[in-house]
């Protein structure tokens, strides 16, 4: 299994940085390769809320179903996505003061199984690398032109 962490320094409080990300309108916007996130039962965010992901890499196309799998209020988000890999981005916001926060994004991954995919390890760990930090890059601008509008207080 693969793990790749990062963190960096958001520009705006914890509160704001996890109401954004918890809102399942805004994913396509940060989550690299996600195109469509749609509810599919009766939770729209929270522990256990599922949704149907439409990924787009390039040419190739497909629909996972995600998971909140780990949730604490203005602390930690977790997504699990499974298709034909199982993928869990967690998100984990911390109080720098002054209005700042640290965000962590951790990821998990299974690599292919098999000779062929012992063959792919390195392209999928670099591949891996370079979709967490795309997702946080855009997760911190985001998050930060987000706390610079009029709409905290109206989605909150």
């Amino acid at each position: 299994m693969g793990h790749i962490k990062y963190a960096s320094d958001v520009g705006a409080p914890v509160e704001v940085a996890f109401t954004y990300t918890d809102n399942h309108l805004f994913v396509p916007n940060w989550m690299f390769g996600i195109v469509s996130f749609e509810p599919t039962g009766e939770l729209d965010r929270g522990l256990g809320a599922t949704f149907a992901a439409a990924v787009r890499l390039g040419l190739w196309r497909q629909t996972v179903t995600c998971e909140i799998t780990e949730y604490r209020r203005n602390a930690v988000i977790g997504y699990t996505l499974r298709g034909r890999l199982t993928w869990t981005l967690t998100l984990r916001f911390d109080p720098l003061g002054y209005g700042r926060s640290a965000l962590t994004s951790e990821t998990e991954y299974s690599p292919p199984r098999g000779f062929a995919g012992r063959l792919c390890v390195g392209p999928v760990d670099s591949a891996a690398k370079s979709a967490l930090r795309r997702t946080e890059t855009q997760l911190r601008r985001e998050i930060e032109e987000f706390h610079v509008t009029d709409l905290v207080g109206r989605i909150a």
